[in-house]
């Protein structure tokens, strides 16, 4: 699913809102969440997952290329951590639409 695909279901499941209000409400949203990412905090969102920061150390790697060694500096680095209710909805197939789960994963 795309950031467009997205906006497109908000405007599908509420009618009432326009393009372009969907449009500002998703921008609006991953902004928050960026900035909340930047400054270090931590995203929970329950059922979902949630959003860290990591710090990786400097080390020395390779350039695949070469083979030569380079010097990578240290870096933090987002990172995402599946809910434990995503991930058996996805296990077993959840079916959206219906609310139920798919039979043949049974």
């Amino acid at each position: 699913m795309t950031k467009r695909d997205l906006i497109d279901e908000i405007v599908r499941l509420y009618p009432a809102y326009s393009r372009r209000d969907a449009e500002v409400i998703v921008n609006s949203v991953f902004e928050s969440m960026t900035e909340a990412l930047c400054r270090g905090d931590r995203i929970e969102i329950r059922g979902f997952g949630s959003f860290v920061v990591k710090q990786r150390l400097a080390r020395e790697g390779r350039n695949p290329k070469t083979g030569d060694l380079v010097a990578v500096a240290s870096k933090r680095v987002p990172f995402f951590k599946v809910g434990k209710e995503l991930k058996q909805r996805v296990d077993l197939g959840y079916d959206l639409e219906q609310g139920e789960t798919d039979s043949s994963s049974v």
